[in-house]
């Protein structure tokens, strides 16, 4: 008999206090950045603030942008980011991640995964600066790309919501001088002993995508503890206009008056997508629990089948994406398509950037380069897992991804 119960990749999950907070802003009269912005900013910097870690570091001011990738963009910007330079990425990574170095005319440098993690390999970062210390490539022989310029920056993705080895990351940094960017964009709220990913390098970057624990439909919002830093990215993310809208609308002596003080951006989050933000903030933690009751299901029931391996490493648990290994005795292709037929959306994460036409032409990369992060893409498979999801719908992604046929 045909089963009509479908279940979605992904779904966000608004309620009528989200919709009341749309049409307050509607029927304020103000649309763009604002009260609510500044509001959310406020909001979101005491949530991360509440966990403070065992270094006893200074606050971490918050800045609401229109996307992670903007958030990206400036906190490289803000940490000198330019022409020539070197920025270390894993390439096992959502385009963004790379193209805001490009946006710089800087070099985005791949590093290969950590075994068994999805996460930059700390080794394998230090082995590529010693190359370049030495006066070589990052890379062997890659149709003469070497780039001369100076490493600038490293940025470890919190792939899943779960985090890359800050600790050892922190280390090479430190040695090399780098700037730590955090791609945080899977990883709120994700809490460890050092506090939130996010906060423990140099700058963090959150998405408050369609898809994530707590949505504005599209958004971001950098934390930095750095208050000239947070000075920067304040200045660049709106024209690099000395004045905000809202403090040039309220301020009655001199409204019209503003400075340029440098070529800045388009990058601010209106209060209609902060009023939403504000009310999902103040839900993350049900949000969350949600997805991690999901996640757990999910776990028991894959842990005893050895057609699949639970790859979960690094502290946190954000449940941002539930991702599964395939043993090799299944077929990925064969596998997403029945669960596709069943009504069951899957996807994959992700289609390494060092694969990509533009960066395969531009660096010459060879199909066995980068070797862990290609097992790890080739074998992956992401299940849905999204606050909302019904028993019923985990568990019949649970059996129909175990159903016997599957091979």
């Amino acid at each position: 008999m045909k089963n009509d119960l479908k279940v979605q990749f992904a779904l966000p999950c608004i309620g009528k206090e989200e919709e009341e907070a749309c049409l307050r802003v509607l029927r304020s009269g103000w649309l763009t950045t604002g009260p609510e912005a500044l509001a959310f900013e406020d909001e979101f910097a005491i949530f991360l603030n509440g966990v403070r870690n065992s270094r006893n570091e200074s606050p971490v001011h918050c800045l609401a942008v229109n996307s992670a990738t903007a958030g990206l963009h400036l906190a490289l910007e803000a940490c000198g980011v330019g022409v020539g330079d070197i920025v270390f990425t894993p390439s096992y990574t959502f385009a963004s991640t790379a193209e805001v170095v490009r946006y710089l005319g800087a070099e985005p440098v791949f590093i290969d995964i950590a075994p068994g993690t999805f996460h930059l390999d700390p080794a394998a970062l230090e082995q590529t600066l010693e190359r370049l210390d030495r006066g070589l490539p990052p890379y062997a022989a890659r149709g003469g790309f070497g780039p001369q310029g100076s490493p600038k920056a490293v940025i470890p993705v919190h792939f899943g919501g779960l985090s890359s080895d800050m600790e050892a990351i922190g280390t090479v940094a430190k040695k090399y001088g780098l700037k730590v960017i955090e791609d945080a964009a899977h990883s709120f709220p994700s809490e460890t002993e050092n506090g939130f990913l996010g906060t423990i390098g140099d700058v963090g970057v959150f998405s408050f995508y369609a898809t994530k624990t707590i949505t504005t439909g599209e958004g971001g919002m950098v934390a930095v503890r750095d208050a000239e830093i947070a000075e920067r990215v304040r200045l660049m993310r709106l024209h690099g206009i000395d004045r905000t809208v809202w403090n040039r609308y309220t301020d009655t002596k001199a409204p019209w008056y503003y400075e340029i003080r440098a070529p800045g951006y388009k990058y601010n989050m209106p209060d209609i997508l902060a009023a939403i933000g504000r009310v999902q903030l103040a839900r993350c933690r049900e949000l969350l629990a949600m997805r991690q009751r999901i996640g757990s299901a999910y776990d028991a029931a894959f842990a005893g089948d050895d057609r699949f391996i639970i790859a979960r490493t690094g502290e946190g648990d954000a449940r941002q994406l539930y991702p599964l290994r395939l043993a090799d005795s299944l077929s990925r292709d064969s596998f997403i398509t029945k669960m596709g037929d069943a009504g069951i959306g899957v996807s994959v994460h992700f289609i390494p950037l060092h694969t990509m036409p533009f960066y395969r032409k531009r660096n010459g990369f060879y199909e066995g380069d980068f070797p862990e992060t290609l097992n790890a893409f080739r074998r992956e498979v992401s299940l849905p897992i999204w606050a909302g999801m019904t028993d019923e719908q985990v568990a019949y992604v649970i059996n129909t991804a175990r159903a016997p046929d599957f091979k």
